[in-house]
């Protein structure tokens, strides 16, 4: 197994983000530095990451979570601000799959699985993502066919997306790419302000009765929908 895709399944980070780890020399294989993340190993060798020995791959956990407001989606945070992770209480080591900006709520998923995670997040993958957006004004046929058809932004046009006006005047929006703060700049850029913004759906899960703040382990058959939804594009 590749050096990088190890570090994923053992938990370190994703597999891109295990990449880089190895390529800002921060990996040891038996005490020496290897930058080639695509280096094989066999698991047997003493691999360690900033010092720290890297543990074999087990069984690996995957978590559903209900951000609230205010609670940033990365592992620790340099401004002392409250993470996803502290609200997940054990002894892995966690981390976010994708990120939902800290004024945003909703589901965010938490795992010990990079090879999962990088599968989720990459756009090849094409892995939906629900959410339901508030917003200024009300969203006329203009706005919600620019929408669908794909919005230019200031990093590139955006995949069409599917977009459901609901009861109230809120907007159910499905995109498979993961763009910083994609949904709020696709809807500015249409002239709709998003006054409030909640994931509700991520692949094959919904959020269902999750409260805010509360988290549960997701199950095998809910983790077996999730590798299924990467391998069928």
């Amino acid at each position: 197994m590749r050096l990088a895709k190890h570090l994923a399944h053992a938990g370190v980070a994703s597999r891109r983000a295990a990449e880089a780890l190895v390529a800002e020399g921060r990996v040891t294989v038996d005490g020496g530095v290897v930058l080639d993340p695509a280096r094989d190993v066999d698991g047997s060798e003493a691999i360690a990451v900033d010092g720290e020995a890297v543990r074999q791959p087990g069984r690996r956990v995957v978590y559903a979570l209900n951000k609230p407001a205010g609670v940033v989606s990365t592992a620790r945070d340099t401004h002392g601000r409250p993470t996803v992770v502290d609200l997940v209480p054990g002894e892995r080591r966690l981390y976010p799959v994708g990120r939902l900006d800290a004024e945003s709520t909703g589901l965010i998923l938490l795992t010990d699985d990079g090879e999962l995670a990088h599968v989720l997040t990459h756009p090849r993958f094409e892995v939906p993502k629900i959410y339901r957006a508030r917003v200024a004004g009300h969203p006329g046929p203009r706005a919600l066919r620019a929408l669908r058809e794909g919005v230019d932004l200031e990093d590139g046009r955006t995949a069409p997306a599917r977009v459901r006006l609901l009861h109230g005047g809120d907007l159910e929006i499905t995109i498979h790419e993961g763009r910083k703060r994609q949904i709020r700049r696709m809807l500015d850029a249409v002239g709709h302000e998003v006054l409030s913004l909640q994931r509700t759906g991520f692949g094959p899960l919904t959020l269902g009765g999750l409260a805010p703040g509360r988290h549960r382990r997701l199950g095998a058959a809910e983790v077996a929908a999730l590798r299924e939804a990467g391998r069928r594009r």
